[in-house]
């Protein structure tokens, strides 16, 4: 056989069809960086968490009565979990990627032999490893000290799971999108906490008038949120198999919109 057969031409692949080394490096890149600060993105997630039940539970707790037949601060626990977990993972992404724009070094991810998909699932995985180790901390919290284990625990993994994807996807999204840390603000103030607070964490959709029950259906988050609560005290407002497709659906979409951005290079390339 010819050296020429050896060869391989200017700008083709040199790792395979899958580079999974350099998955491998950018998604340790994206874990090790919320790590480092994990009292900001560990910890400060877990007290806020705590403050919001035992605010709650004082203001209201007592006096709201039971919520689907369970003490309203059982209701309440795990939308407060999913409500978190996709609060992180959409910050870590989000804030990962524009971090480095503005900061001038998004060469650094471009450059590499990492195609559109490689640098998605890298991203994501950051974001879903913080999720995961918020979720951990909240149910062993929950565990301990209000006696809260999952009725379903693999239902609520499942959710878990897709939550962190699909925020952390949608913060992709937000992320090649966003040109300042304002716009990036903006995203979050209008897009994500409304539909992170209009999604039945605080009540249940059954008691809200048509239409707003109606609104809360179109939510993606409502099903997470819906499908997690099943999964942690086994009693939803929806079915779980409609919320599993629903979350499915969007956070495949979320996905494919994001990779569809990386891979051409949509406000990341001169």
């Amino acid at each position: 056989m010819s050296d020429t057969s050896y060869r391989i031409g200017l700008g083709e692949r040199r790792f395979g069809r899958f580079n999974w080394m350099g998955l491998r490096t950018l998604a340790g890149r994206e874990i090790t960086r919320f790590l480092v600060v994990w009292t900001q993105t560990l910890l400060a997630p877990l007290v806020t968490s705590a403050l919001f039940l035992m605010i709650f539970n004082i203001a209201i707790g007592p006096q709201r009565g039971d919520v689907m037949e369970v003490p309203f601060l059982t209701f309440l626990a795990p939308g407060i979990l999913m409500m978190t977990v996709i609060q992180n993972a959409f910050a870590n992404t989000t804030s990962s990627i524009v971090i480095t724009k503005v900061q001038g070094n998004i060469v650094d991810t471009l450059m590499p032999p990492l195609s559109g998909l490689e640098i998605l699932l890298g991203y994501l995985a950051g974001g879903v490893a913080r999720g995961l180790l918020v979720a951990l901390g909240i149910a062993l919290g929950l565990g301990l000290t209000l006696g809260i284990w999952p009725a379903h625990p693999l239902v609520a993994l499942v959710f878990v799971l897709l939550g962190a994807c699909f925020l952390g996807g949608l913060g992709i999204v937000a992320g090649v999108f966003a040109e300042k840390f304002d716009q990036m603000a903006a995203i979050t103030n209008f897009i994500v906490t409304p539909l992170a607070f209009l999604s039945g964490t605080f009540y249940s959709v059954s008691a809200l008038p048509p239409v707003l029950k109606t609104l809360s259906y179109l939510n993606p988050v409502f099903y997470l949120i819906d499908g997690v609560r099943f999964g942690m005290i086994g009693t939803s407002d929806s079915s779980p198999w409609l919320g599993l497709a629903v979350c499915s659906g969007a956070t495949f979409a979320v996905c494919l919109l994001g990779w569809a951005m990386l891979r051409t290079g949509y406000r990341l390339k001169a």
